[in-house]
């Protein structure tokens, strides 16, 4: 799948005001035939692997006070949701969310949007919902394994690392969501 298509298919799951963006996606997803799925799938997985880095890492450390590696998973997906131009800033640098109005608003609708759990995994329940088969997601996207050559497995670059506790240095890296989220949480 094209990067362009990715990204209709991400800004017409936003454009459904009526409901969660997780069911919006599969909404949309399941209007697909089973092999562009697959290939949403893939660029899905792409594209949330891109920013699987250190200083977006960081961004979400301040902003949602704390994430883990699960959380980080959900963010990446939540950076997606927030559709291509923010998801573009945010991968040339992350500081740029201290702008998303979201990051300045309140911290529940921060969470609602940023930690899109279910988004990660519409492809697969648009793919069962289409099949009526549970799980026929997981059994085709092996099977389209299977059939491309093997590559070896390459860690990803996350750029370098720092310790996210340290105040300092978040604000040096990330001086504007530094000074949003810790002065915000009153911690200095």
């Amino acid at each position: 799948m094209e990067t362009d298509e990715f990204w209709t298919l991400i800004e017409t799951a936003r454009a459904a005001a009526d409901r969660p963006f997780d069911e919006a996606l599969t909404d949309v997803l399941a209007g697909l035939p089973l092999d562009r799925i697959l290939d949403y799938d893939e660029r899905f997985d792409a594209v949330h692997a891109s920013v699987y880095r250190w200083d977006v890492w960081a961004a979400a450390e301040l902003i949602i006070g704390g994430c883990s590696d699960d959380g980080f998973i959900d963010f990446r997906a939540g950076l997606i949701g927030l559709g291509r131009e923010w998801f573009e800033r945010v991968a040339a640098a992350p500081d740029a969310l201290a702008e998303h109005p979201l990051v300045r608003g309140s911290v529940d609708d921060l969470e609602e949007a940023l930690l899109q759990e279910d988004a990660t995994y519409a492809a697969l329940r648009a793919h069962d919902r289409v099949t009526g088969v549970e799980g026929s997601c997981y059994e085709a996207q092996e099977a389209r394994a299977a059939a491309r050559p093997q590559r070896a497995d390459v860690e990803p670059d996350m750029g370098e690392s720092w310790d996210f506790a340290d105040d300092g240095e978040m604000r040096r890296r990330l001086p504007r969501l530094a000074a949003l989220c810790l002065d915000r949480d009153g911690e200095d």
